[in-house]
């Protein structure tokens, strides 16, 4: 698991609505171009693996029209394999319905509104999200509506989530490609799946400490908390013990383990790289937060920005959003040519966040999120160190 350190940490401010806080607020950048050597066969094959589908489920694909349009053609004889029963696949762009996708189940949810979709959804059993899909679109948001009822599951095949050092998204090309194949044909689902339950087990028992080189000093509890393990497991016996939003939506590539602590026994600070706040730049920010909330901003310029931006946002942005810690090896920063893969799903990578956190069961509620990518944090639980300055040894 060893890696060169890399000491800088990243910050991604996304402000969402709140509906659209429900789901992945994540900025899709799926590139235009045909990807070069991706096996169809072995994806397809492998997405319907971690679904464990039943002959009894049905299951509805939603896409943006593209490069990944070959993937839907052989997930559909995937799935047909199963015995379960293919609903078709929608396109997030209404204008744009490949006829090779429309079956009568999607031709009937053309020119619907979201609640009557949502109500057409309580057939399906799992939605695969291919990239493009996003909460701003219709049938995204209506399968969302489903599983905030508790009903069925989502597979979240976004393929994006890439960003280079300073905190920018970058553009899916054909390494990203080859590399987000490579884990999700070769992780060991078993393995990454064990070392996050003894995480989870971990956390019950002890409180949680983070720090960092540049000042981070935070601690928390999650008590009793939902803890959502992303470990690319998308089954129906899953989702039978759902406990929130994302419980119900699975992403593949997998690795973070997600948690909203308990928001009155958060306690430290938090350091940031130096960044965009209300638009404005910041230097030497630091965060000094009290039972969940930020009672204190120092920075070496720019504060006033930073007061700008939350003072915006209302009370969610003064409050504590979440943990996410990346498990995945094989989802690491390269040392050749460093970047941060897949939302920082990376074994060591650690996101603080502040915002709304409903979706992971928390009670902060509001029209703001903002991720913070931390790559040399130090994690300790209880007496034991799971990350030391950005590499899992745990």
């Amino acid at each position: 698991m060893k890696m060169q350190r890399i000491t800088k940490v990243l910050t991604l401010a996304v402000f969402v609505m709140a509906t659209a806080l429900l789901g992945c607020q994540k900025k899709e950048t799926t590139a235009t171009k045909p990807p070069s050597l991706l096996n169809w066969q072995a994806i397809a094959d492998k997405i319907v693996t971690q679904s464990k589908l039943q002959p009894n489920e049905n299951v509805l694909i939603v896409a943006s029209p593209g490069r990944f349009d070959s993937l839907v053609a052989v997930l559909e004889q995937a799935i047909a394999k199963t015995g379960a029963t293919y609903l078709g696949a929608v396109s997030v762009d209404s204008a744009n319905q490949p006829a090779a996708w429309t079956t009568a189940f999607v031709a009937k949810v053309k020119g619907k509104s979201v609640t009557d979709m949502t109500a057409q959804f309580g057939e399906v059993d799992l939605g695969i999200m291919l990239p493009g899909a996003s909460p701003t679109h219709q049938p995204y948001a209506a399968l969302q509506e489903m599983l905030n009822m508790g009903h069925g599951r989502t597979i979240h095949f976004h393929w994006s989530g890439a960003y280079d050092l300073s905190g920018q998204p970058i553009e899916i090309d054909s390494a990203i490609d080859l590399l987000y194949q490579r884990v999700l044909l070769e992780t060991d689902y078993d393995s990454l799946s064990s070392a996050q339950r003894s995480f989870e087990a971990a956390m019950r028992l002890s409180d949680v400490h983070v720090t960092t080189q540049a000042g981070t000093n935070l601690t928390f509890k999650i008590g009793d908390r939902p803890v959502t393990k992303q470990d690319g497991d998308a089954s129906l016996g899953r989702t039978q013990e759902a406990q929130n939003l994302i419980d119900r939506e699975v992403e593949l590539p997998a690795g973070a383990i997600r948690v909203a602590p308990l928001e009155e026994t958060v306690e430290g600070t938090v350091a940031f790289p130096d960044g965009l706040w209300n638009g404005q730049p910041v230097q030497g920010l630091v965060l000094t937060f009290k039972k969940g909330k930020v009672i204190d901003i120092a920075a070496k310029s720019g504060k006033d920005a930073v007061k700008a931006e939350l003072d915006k946002a209302g009370d969610a942005a003064y409050s504590f959003r979440e943990l996410a810690v990346g498990f995945n090896p094989l989802l690491t920063i390269p040392t050749d040519k460093p970047f941060i893969p897949y939302y920082g799903y990376g074994a060591g990578i650690v996101r603080l966040s502040l915002g709304d956190n409903t979706e992971l069961g928390g009670k902060v509620k509001g029209p703001y999120v903002r991720w913070n990518f931390f790559t040399d944090a130090t994690v300790i639980v209880g007496k034991d160190t799971w990350i030391k300055d950005g590499v899992r040894i745990k």
